[in-house]
């Protein structure tokens, strides 16, 4: 690892802690040439997954629109940023398992909706009524009959 301030390449690990999960690890370092303390993270490379979308055509995977979705969904809602980030990981880990590389869109919508049922059911409503491109009051309505059904 290089220093940033001086470019060395000695250091020392200070700390070390796991977050997300034990899916990342913090470390604390500091630079045996010049003294500065600096933080890096570690966590495993994944394969690059790859989203088959519903017009047939391919994209690459992108963590950052799958938070940015939930977050969305979860907007002024009693969920903490660390149950976002978690609910992330668990469906990229579920998706991974399963499928391996190529994902079907419908598949990591359909796990979104599982998880967020089960986290907070207005989220649930709110991603569900994008995902499922809800047209009218009616089809809300009848999400939520589904949801006080279960």
């Amino acid at each position: 690892m290089r220093c940033p301030k001086c470019g060395g390449v000695d250091d020392k690990v200070i700390d070390s802690r796991s977050s997300r999960d034990g899916l990342l690890i913090r470390r604390r370092r500091e630079c045996l040439k010049c003294g500065v303390r600096f933080t890096t993270y570690e966590e495993i490379f994944r394969e690059k997954l790859r989203v088959k979308k519903r017009d047939g055509e391919y994209e690459e995977f992108d963590r950052r629109k799958l938070l940015a979705g939930i977050e969305k969904a979860c907007e002024k809602r009693p969920v903490s940023t660390e149950k976002i980030e978690s609910l992330v990981e668990l469906v990229l880990t579920e998706l991974e398992n399963e499928f391996g590389r190529e994902v079907p869109s419908i598949q990591i919508g359909e796990r979104v909706m599982e998880h967020l049922r089960k986290l907070d059911e207005v989220a649930y409503v709110r991603f569900a009524s994008v995902y499922r491109q809800f047209r009218d009051a009616e089809q809300f309505i009848d999400e939520i009959k589904q949801l006080g059904k279960s």
